[in-house]
């Protein structure tokens, strides 16, 4: 398990600073003492999660913090909700929601058409998106998919494109259908290959009877990106220092549920109690060994880079999964996290 041989610097969080006060959207120091966090004005702010209770790595850090009270040691009053449909990026942009989550290509698709969101956290550094094939399918390559059925959700992804051309197949030689949500289409037999939600369908379909191989975007060097904490750049330019304080508290989560796994999943479980026990941890499991390598490794959980947001805006570019370019340097900042970290430690309160 990666967590074994995670480097201290992820795991401990710094007892205190030197006070770096130089963002402070309500005019209190970004970074003070405790006594000073509590003692300023609490701060009301509305966090939705991009889908159903469960332990995707940004949800889990939202429960921790509010769990462990350290949204209250930073002055925030959080409300948790979850999206329903999708609506989650709506309602940030209309006000109601002051941070969300969203994986990279839904940043980059949202300013493709002007819309102003703004990832302040990577937690994801790799995508969320996996190729699963039966383990006993005989299908070993991409060069394998030739002749196969490929089933995906909503649209042909970049990434699928992204890996023919990486592994000189034709992407035409493919049956490419449409289908649901429900992984049990690969185990029927109905498609060869399926677009998977890394961190959860192939534990579902493994719990099943049917464990798969899987093609990660990653390992072939497509750029591609999982979930990130996202705002509005209309409230990361009105209130940088709550934006601040709710990613220390729930980057501090996440650190938490790296060290403590299992009572993590406790805390899931309190916002998500229908789902299994087993499940959650495969899904917590495979979200931090996804969340916490390349840069995030050195310089702390959610680390984002230019180069990172310029690899995945260009995948989308080249495949046409994105209206137009844009300025890639708009999409993210880094702002928070360079005062959030110090020499990859988490710095706090």
């Amino acid at each position: 398990m990666l967590a074994a041989f995670l480097p201290l610097a992820l795991l401990m969080l710094a007892c205190g600073g030197d006070g770096d006060s130089s963002y402070g959207g309500d005019g209190e120091p970004a970074a003070g003492a405790t006594a000073a966090a509590t003692a300023r004005p609490v701060k009301k702010l509305t966090f939705m999660a991009g889908f159903k209770p469960q332990a995707n790595l940004p949800f889990v850090g939202a429960y921790v913090a509010q769990e462990k009270g350290y949204f209250r040691e930073q002055g925030l009053d959080v409300e948790i909700r979850h999206a329903q449909s999708g609506e989650h990026l709506q309602l940030l942009l209309a006000g109601e929601v002051q941070i969300t989550t969203a994986n990279g290509a839904s940043v980059l698709k949202r300013n493709a058409q002007d819309l102003e969101i703004v990832s302040v956290a990577l937690v994801g550094q790799k995508s969320e998106q996996g190729f699963a094939v039966l383990a006993d399918s005989g299908i070993d390559s991409v060069a394998d998919w030739s002749g196969k059925t490929f089933g995906y959700k909503g649209s042909v992804p970049a990434e699928f494109l992204a890996l023919a051309r990486a592994n000189g197949l034709d992407p035409a030689s493919v049956r490419q259908v449409r289908v649901g949500f429900d992984p049990r289409i690969l185990s029927e037999g109905q498609v060869d290959i399926l677009a998977v939600f890394v961190s959860n369908e192939p534990d579902i379909l493994a719990s099943l009877g049917f464990p798969t191989r899987l093609f990660d975007p990653s390992d072939f060097g497509v750029g591609s990106l999982g979930l990130a904490y996202v705002s509005s750049r209309e409230f990361v330019t009105a209130d940088p220092g709550a934006v601040e304080r709710f990613l220390k508290a729930v980057l501090k989560g996440i650190a938490y549920a790296a060290a403590n796994r299992a009572a993590a999943v406790d805390i899931v479980l309190g916002f998500a109690p229908q789902e299994n026990r087993a499940h959650q941890r495969a899904m917590l499991d495979t979200e931090l060994d996804r969340a916490l390598t390349g840069a995030a490794l050195e310089n702390g959980i959610g680390w984002q880079t230019l180069a990172q947001w310029e690899g995945a805006h260009d995948t989308l570019v080249e495949f046409e999964s994105i209206e137009k370019p844009v300025d890639v340097a708009t999409v993210f900042t880094d702002e928070f996290l360079r005062r959030i970290y110090r020499n990859g430690e988490l710095v706090w309160p």
